[in-house]
């Protein structure tokens, strides 16, 4: 699949129902996350799907989230060839922070998009 060919969608374009997939390295995610989103690192995305899935399932629609788009695009791709409804955000973190959007942090720090 080409980069092209890899379907996204904009932040104030995700659906309400759709399981948002966190796919950044645990220090990005702890400084800064969205409330609600699934975090598996991108090189655990495999494993986790084969032992604990969750909601993280081929009927939902799956945003593959990471800071600016390139790693998440990966998973998205990864994810369409095993039969998943995933799309990647557009602009990851950086565009949902940009767009005004809450995140959380982690120890009840500010949060940031690192």
């Amino acid at each position: 699949m080409r980069p092209a060919d890899i379907p996204a969608v904009r932040v104030e374009e995700i659906p309400a129902d759709a399981v948002l997939l966190d796919v950044r390295e645990n220090e990005e995610w702890a400084a800064g996350h969205i409330a609600g989103a699934v975090h598996v690192p991108m090189n655990e995305v495999p494993q986790r799907l084969s032992y604990d899935p969750g909601p993280i399932t081929p009927e939902a629609t799956v945003v593959v989230i990471c800071k600016v788009g390139g790693r998440s695009a990966q998973v998205t791709a990864w994810l369409r060839q095993q039969g998943y409804q995933a799309v990647n955000l557009e602009g990851g973190m950086l565009a949902w922070d940009a767009a005004g959007r809450p995140m959380q942090a982690d120890g009840g720090v500010p949060a940031e998009v690192i």
